[in-house]
């Protein structure tokens, strides 16, 4: 039941992402015109990796902050290499360029999103 709990959490969160750039961020041609809702939806698909990230690998929390990154790849390096791919592609896409930088460009998004999904689909399947 756990493992179902979790991939569902994860899976809502990507959906909370997607609403957030559909009804919020604007898209105009190719590019969203706000910047402050792609940042909102990077950092959800990057909560929600983690959230599945979290329960494949079986990553503990100390009080306080998450792991660093360098936790999650090191994780991810010792159960695939196409696992620790999407790792950094989604840190790199979701985390910095979208929830930092928040990044207009819409097929960035899209990037993200799919990436997110693969993650979550790597969790559901090997863990």
């Amino acid at each position: 039941m756990e493992h179902t709990n979790q991939i569902l959490e994860a899976r809502r969160y990507v959906a909370n992402a997607k609403t957030i750039l559909k009804e919020k961020a604007v898209k105009d041609g190719d590019y969203y015109t706000d910047s402050k809702y792609i940042k909102m939806a990077g950092h959800t698909l990057w909560t929600g990796c983690l959230v599945a990230l979290d329960y494949a690998l079986k990553i503990k929390h100390s009080k306080g902050r998450r792991v660093d990154i360098k936790d999650y790849q090191t994780a991810a390096s010792k159960r695939s290499k196409k696992l620790l791919t999407m790792v950094n592609s989604g840190y790199n896409t979701m985390h910095l360029y979208m929830g930092y930088d928040g990044e207009k460009d819409y097929s960035l998004s899209q990037g993200g999103i799919k990436t997110a999904n693969n993650i979550i689909d790597w969790c559901e399947a090997n863990s």
